[in-house]
């Protein structure tokens, strides 16, 4: 049974951070209210759906989803804020095809930047150079759960903003994740200390 309550949020109820694990979200400041979600898109989108849910006004909240992602291409590393995010497990054209608009690419607010990075969502953890490459065509990174994050998010009119640390270059190396994680965690919460 899922219970959450933004009234236990001690700085401000109009925030929501979600993460996927517990590892990733090791130092976001205490006194925000944290979502742990489990990993994929699924439990990504449900959890943060029912979390929005119990909030009184949800479309004055700004979710916050923080987590590692694989670089699809070259010199990617540090932390970056996504600006379109796109579901790559879907076949948008084939369901276009029907009259349904999949709504498999979705626009954030602009990070600043003045360009948009693409983070490609889906529930393969990919560790295949051959498919990083097909996903590099299209996007910049790729995790598991930002897009349905930002999906729920839309649903309730509340704001999101994504925040990725790249542990990996979505190929063997993604393998290591438990011994680099602490790295990107430590990145994300200061980011997060800077942001709220």
């Amino acid at each position: 049974m899922f219970s959450w309550t933004f009234a236990s949020a001690a700085r401000d109820a109009r925030i929501l951070v979600v993460a996927a694990t517990q590892v990733e979200a090791a130092h976001v400041p205490g006194d925000l209210p944290l979502l742990v979600t489990g990993i994929g898109k699924t439990p990504a989108a449900a959890l943060t759906a029912a979390a929005l849910a119990t909030h009184p006004a949800p479309e004055t909240v700004t979710v916050f989803n923080i987590g590692t992602a694989g670089a699809l291409r070259p010199g990617l590393h540090g932390l970056h804020e996504p600006t379109v995010v796109v579901n790559h497990d879907m076949d948008g054209d084939a369901v276009r095809a029907l009259g349904y608009d999949p709504e498999e690419r979705l626009h954030l607010a602009p990070a600043g930047d003045g360009g948009d990075l693409v983070l490609a969502t889906g529930d393969l953890f990919v560790t295949d150079p051959e498919r990083r490459d097909q996903l590099a065509l299209g996007a910049h990174l790729v995790d598991m759960e930002g897009y349905s994050v930002a999906w729920a998010a839309r649903q309730f009119g509340a704001r999101v903003r994504l925040a990725k640390h790249v542990s990996d270059k979505a190929d063997a190396s993604a393998l290591d994740w438990n011994a680099v994680v602490d790295r990107s965690a430590r990145a994300l919460g200061e980011w997060l200390a800077d942001q709220v």
